[in-house]
C-alpha cells in the first residue's frame, strides 16, 4: 500500500475529505507549518501522527524547506499531498519530490494563480470559477493538471459564498485525484496528465480525463 504525507496550514478541511475517502493508501503523517493549526488536532483524533515544523522558527525559506523535507522523509512517503498548505516551496524542495507532489488550487488554472482567487474572479466578472488539482513544479500553480471542477458565478455572490461553493468541489475532486495517483493511473506527458480509466463517464463541469 502506498504511503502519503499530508501538509496543512489551517483547519484541514481538504485533509479531512481525504481521510474520509477510504483511499487505498496509508496516511503516514500530517505536518503543518503552524503549531496552532486546528487540523493537527483533527488528524490526531483520527489516530494519525500529526506534528508541526513551524516556519517562523527558521531564518530562511531554504532552511525551513530543508527541515520540512527531512521530517517528511522520516515517514518514507510515496507521495506528498498539499492540502491548504500556505507556504511557497523552494525549487530544491519541489525537485526533491518531482512527480510525487500534488496540490489543490481554488481556481481554474491557469487562471488566477496565487492568492485571493475568489476576489479576483469576482473583480474580473468571470461566469465560471472552480478548482484544480495539479502536480507541483517550480513555477507557482502551473504544474500538469489532473482534474478540475467548475461552479457558476452567481450575480449575488460574495467572496465567501463563492469560496464555499468552490470548497465543496475541492472536497469532491481531491480525494479522487489522490485515488488515481496512488493506484498508478496517472501518467505525466510534458504538461499534460493522462488518466488510465477506461470507460470513465465524462460530465460537463468536471474534466478528469485527457486521452493518452
Amino acid at each position: 500500500m502506498k504511503r502519503i504525507v499530508i501538509l496543512i496550514s489551517g483547519r484541514g478541511s481538504n485533509m479531512l475529505s481525504i481521510l474520509d475517502a477510504n483511499l487505498p493508501a496509508e496516511v503516514a503523517a500530517v505536518i503543518s507549518n503552524r503549531r496552532d493549526a486546528p487540523g493537527l488536532a483533527s488528524a490526531r483524533a483520527r489516530g494519525i501522527e500529526a506534528l508541526a515544523i513551524e516556519h517562523r522558527d527558521y531564518a530562511t525559506r531554504e532552511a525551513f524547506d530543508a527541515a520540512l523535507a527531512e521530517k517528511i522523509d522520516e515517514f518514507s512517503p510515496d507521495y506528498v499531498i498539499l492540502a491548504g498548505f500556505m507556504r511557497i516551496l523552494g525549487n530544491d524542495f519541489v525537485n526533491r519530490y518531482a512527480g510525487r507532489l500534488l496540490n489543490i488550487h481554488p481556481s481554474l488554472l491557469p487562471a488566477f494563480p496565487g492568492t485571493a482567487t475568489h476576489k479576483r474572479a469576482l473583480e474580473e466578472g468571470v461566469k465560471i470559477h472552480g478548482c484544480t488539482v495539479h502536480f507541483v513544479t517550480e513555477k507557482l500553480d502551473h504544474g500538469a493538471i489532473v482534474i478540475q471542477a467548475a461552479v457558476p458565478v452567481l450575480e449575488a455572490d460574495t467572496e465567501e459564498t463563492l469560496a464555499t461553493r468552490v470548497l465543496k468541489q475541492e472536497h469532491r475532486i481531491y480525494p479522487e485525484a489522490i485515488r488515481w495517483l496512488v493506484s498508478g493511473r496517472l501518467k505525466i506527458e510534458g504538461n499534460r496528465v493522462c488518466i488510465g480509466i477506461p470507460g470513465m463517464p465524462m460530465g460537463t463541469l468536471i474534466s478528469p480525463e485527457i486521452p493518452c
